[in-house]
């Protein structure tokens, strides 16, 4: 099993659209999938079709009421199964702030996914409690970041936070890779910003670009990953090509 959070703490960059569609597109591979909804907006859970229910979800289960079997929900498309959010999360940090090995409740908590491919993460856009708790319990973070300026301020931010997580918590996270979302080719900002990731970061920039589009926007609305939504669309053939690509990085680190 590898987990993997994505994070940023931007918001606003692609991250759950991110973690929805590249947790569906594995699935299409024929991979086995868990998305866990670490955000309390629970964005990624209403945008799989499913609302969340506040007797069995990720909350429950980060504070050991819960086994994680009793909150799985399979979802399309086959081989995807959610772990989902609910408002009762927003309280977490709170409540585990105080007690002992705080940083170290998801990773418990994820000892029941041993039977998935894959685990991915849809962390909150901060660096708060819960995306400390996705970092501890990750082998890896993927970074999706808008093309703009004050992006690569929050991944600097972002990237100082891996690395003191690296020294004093999970000697074993690494960065799986930063991708380019959002990208407008039309934008003058948008070709420089992505001129600076591949200077800076050669090794860690995934080579996919995800487009801006109407139909990713459109399709949590029903419910949907957009990959199931409108497969043809530009941002789904984008994403089936990330999942490739992420497949491709697995098979040849």
């Amino acid at each position: 099993m590898r987990t993997v959070a994505v994070a940023n703490q931007k918001g606003g960059v692609g991250k759950t659209t991110t973690a929805v569609n590249l947790a569906a597109g594995l699935a299409q591979n024929g991979k086995r999938v868990l998305l866990v909804d670490l955000d309390p907006q629970a964005n990624a859970s209403t945008g799989l079709g499913q609302v969340g229910n506040a007797a069995a979800s990720i909350y429950h289960v980060l504070l050991g009421e819960l086994p994680l079997s009793a909150v799985l929900q399979a979802v399309s498309p086959a081989g995807l199964f959610l772990a989902p959010s609910s408002p009762d999360l927003a309280g977490a940090e709170v409540e585990i702030y105080p007690r002992p090995d705080r940083e170290q409740y998801l990773k418990s908590a994820l000892t029941g996914a041993a039977d998935f491919d894959y685990v991915l993460i849809d962390c909150p856009p901060a660096l708060n409690m819960l995306t400390i708790n996705a970092l501890v319990a990750a082998d890896s973070v993927l970074i999706p970041m808008q093309c703009e300026y004050y992006a690569l301020e929050g991944l600097t931010q972002l990237l100082n936070t891996v690395r003191r997580v690296r020294a004093q918590l999970n000697p074993r996270l690494q960065v799986d890779g930063l991708l380019r979302t959002m990208f407008d080719n039309r934008n003058r900002l948008s070709s420089e910003v992505g001129q600076e990731l591949e200077r800076h970061f050669p090794d860690k920039l995934y080579q996919m670009v995800i487009p801006r589009n109407i139909r990713l926007a459109e399709a949590p609305s029903f419910g949907q990953a957009a990959l199931e939504y409108d497969p043809s669309c530009a941002g789904a053939i984008a994403y089936q090509g990330l999942a490739r690509e992420f497949l491709q990085r697995e098979e040849n680190p």
